[in-house]
């Protein structure tokens, strides 16, 4: 486990627009990150490769802290 999974740092990501008009790399993004449908909602433990994946894709995400 890394340092993050054990403090239970987490973030909870919600796909709050639509991927239609979005780039490839976007919908790529998005379904790496679990998120298949509008107002979907998945939870990570935050470490630099989600929180570059999320950074990507923020105009399209609701992040919330755990």
């Amino acid at each position: 486990m890394t340092n993050e999974q054990q403090n239970g740092t987490k973030v909870k990501v919600t796909l709050k627009k639509s991927l239609i008009g979005s780039t490839e790399a976007q919908v790529r993004v998005a379904r790496a990150l679990g998120l298949k449908k509008t107002n979907q909602t998945v939870e990570h433990y935050k470490n630099p490769t989600i929180m570059g994946m999320i950074n990507k894709i923020a105009h399209l995400l609701d992040v919330t802290e755990l």
